[in-house]
């Protein structure tokens, strides 16, 4: 494991299949002047490589979304289809539980047969709880497949958002009942349970926060002790919602924490459970 690697794990396509207008609208006031242009340029997954390079950026988790009414969809072929053949982008599917029947065969079917190297779920656009008896199928082929599971959790500006599913304590039960299953929690909690976020990654072996969507300048009012956990903390950028990922690669470094710690959280800790 190279601890020096940039991981992005928290990246969405520039272009979806369909957005809801006020998703449009949230990324368009990052590119007011040429939001057309943009996304149609990163469609290309070249260039997009060119701009991972640009940002410093080694590897990026590439997310599908499956959320047609809430934010909007971003297919797993769409995903499969940017990232083949491309060693630097990492392709995560989304099984929305009410578009499957079977999720555990279907992970499986997405990881041994398409190429997918991870999973991520959106509880809070899609309305169901993490520990729910229906998702453990899922966590199951997860954790026999030994892939990394990313969570979103903690608020959302979306319309149809329901906070209630994004409580990461919902995971404590799924943390126990399946301890060999790495579960990485996207924003960390963001905006209501931070102290839950923080005390489960702290409490289970196989719990991680990551970062995307909290400015690197408040992390450490977030989370006070948090050169104590720098090899539980993942960082992702929510990329295109954030115009700037190197910037903030750039803030993480100089955080008053260890240059180990630094170098962990910005990539060693990825490359662990991405086995890179």
């Amino acid at each position: 494991m190279n601890s020096k690697l940039r991981i992005d794990f928290h990246v969405h396509l520039a272009l979806y299949a369909h957005h809801k207008p006020w998703v449009t609208e949230w990324i368009r006031k990052y590119y007011p002047d040429n939001y057309e242009e943009f996304i149609n340029r990163y469609n290309d997954p070249g260039a997009f490589e060119e701009l991972l390079t640009a940002e410093g950026v080694d590897y990026a988790c590439i997310l599908a979304e499956q959320s047609p009414i809430t934010t909007g969809l971003c297919g797993n072929e769409q995903v499969r289809e940017f990232c083949a053949g491309r060693k630097r982008l990492i392709p995560f599917c989304d099984l929305n539980p009410f578009l499957y029947t079977d999720l555990g065969a279907e992970l499986r079917r997405k990881v041994e047969d398409e190429g997918f190297r991870g999973v991520k779920l959106y509880p809070t656009y899609q309305h169901y709880y993490l520990n729910a008896p229906r998702i453990y199928p899922l966590y199951q082929a997860a954790q026999d497949l030994g892939i990394p599971v990313l969570i979103h959790t903690g608020s959302s500006v979306f319309k149809g958002s329901r906070l209630k599913y994004g409580d990461p304590l919902h995971l404590d039960d799924v943390a126990v009942d399946f301890p060999a299953l790495n579960l990485v929690m996207a924003h960390s909690g963001r905006g209501f349970w931070y102290d839950r976020a923080f005390s489960l990654s702290r409490l289970h072996a196989n719990v991680y926060m990551e970062i995307s969507g909290l400015p690197p300048a408040k992390l450490l009012r977030y989370f006070p002790e948090l050169a104590r956990n720098a090899d539980k903390v993942i960082f992702g950028s929510d990329w295109p919602g954030l115009p700037s990922i190197a910037g903030n690669i750039e803030a993480i470094s100089h955080l008053p924490i260890s240059g180990k710690g630094a170098e962990m959280i910005l990539g060693g800790n990825a490359a662990r459970l991405l086995r890179l």
